[in-house]
């Protein structure tokens, strides 16, 4: 039996399982056959974060972001640069609290950028502040379980 790991498509959100030893291979998805893993950020709303969340058998790195908060928008790049050294042990994900305040709240964020690594569908580590991608690559390699 193949050890295999649930990727939640980025761009039709469907479930596809990858033999855990195949994930550096370039999947793509059985549905919409797009590749799996782009080297960046996927942006989610509310409910497609929860189905990533809910699904998702990599651990999730979430930046809690919004357009008017000028150091997210100074990680922004930072984070990308983390995308590309992360994937694909790890799906990094973007998500507004301006889109999702109902979400925000409900997480407790409070100040942003905030980043959250999500794994097995609980949260499992926290950081706020902007970072350099060195940094957030480090943290989250610590981090994730």
């Amino acid at each position: 039996m193949t050890d295999s790991t649930t990727l939640v498509c980025p761009h039709c959100d469907a479930l596809n399982r990858v033999p855990t030893a195949r994930l550096a291979d370039g999947p793509r998805c059985g549905q919409c056959h797009q590749p799996m893993f782009q080297a960046r950020p996927v942006p989610l709303t509310e409910e497609r974060f929860r189905r990533h969340v809910a699904h998702s058998g990599i651990p999730l790195l979430v930046d809690f972001w919004a357009s008017w908060c000028g150091p997210c928008h100074a990680m922004a790049p930072q984070f990308e640069a983390a995308a590309q050294a992360l994937e694909p042990r790890m799906r990094l994900v973007k998500v507004s609290t301006e889109e999702a305040p109902r979400l925000a709240q409900e997480l407790g964020i409070r100040s942003i950028p905030t980043l959250a690594i999500f794994a097995g569908g609980r949260e499992v580590a926290r950081q706020a502040g902007a970072m350099p991608a060195g940094r957030i690559v480090g943290w989250a390699q610590a981090a994730a379980p």
